[in-house]
């Protein structure tokens, strides 16, 4: 098993853009408080989300992502488990998504990065002090964080068999462990 430490040298490697390393930390943290929950071990769950986009800025594309990368994953010594869990969470790669580490990764991803621009247009710009009302209202401007794919993250929360807005409680829950690492500190009351 490669350690939390080499998987993160590796996404830094790979990853310049601090917003695309934000948002992997963010489903890594999610993950892991999926793992606690669910009663499993941490590190594959961990692994799996910090490393599921370590190669977007080299295949910035559907053709190539994540498939492209997962030769880089092997020659760096990653499980085939943890290869194949990170090809799952892209619909394209026809690796099904039939375990709750799987589902986990499909319901977190996107959504992390829907709750980071909610946070991020609070006056406190703070992860700690945000409440899924305040996801609830952006969730239904459209406008807002139009590149996201509600209708995926209801999708995907309900495959893994989790209530959307408890999912999102959940993850805002997961992400307020490491409001540094986020830079969502922000300013709390």
């Amino acid at each position: 098993m490669v350690s939390r430490a080499e998987a993160l040298a590796l996404m830094q490697e790979y990853v310049k853009n601090e917003g695309l390393q934000r948002h992997m930390l963010a489903v890594e943290a999610a993950m892991r408080w999926y793992a606690r929950q669910h009663g499993q071990d941490e590190e594959p769950w961990g692994l799996a989300g910090l490393l599921h986009d370590f190669d977007w800025e080299i295949h910035p594309n559907l053709e190539s992502h994540p498939q492209a990368g997962a030769e880089i994953l092997r020659q760096r010594g990653l499980p085939e488990a943890t290869i194949q869990d990170i090809l799952s969470h892209a619909d394209h790669t026809g690796v099904p998504r039939d375990t709750p580490l799987r589902k986990a990764l499909a319901a977190c991803d996107e959504l992390t990065g829907l709750i980071i621009a909610v946070a991020l247009v609070r006056p406190s710009r703070s992860i700690l002090d945000l409440e899924v009302k305040s996801v609830k209202k952006k969730w239904k401007d459209k406008a807002f964080a139009a590149g996201t794919h509600r209708e995926e993250m209801e999708a995907a929360a309900a495959e893994f068999g989790v209530e959307l807005w408890q999912h999102v409680a959940n993850v805002i829950a997961a992400m307020q462990t490491i409001p540094d690492e986020l830079g969502l500190r922000g300013n709390p009351a």
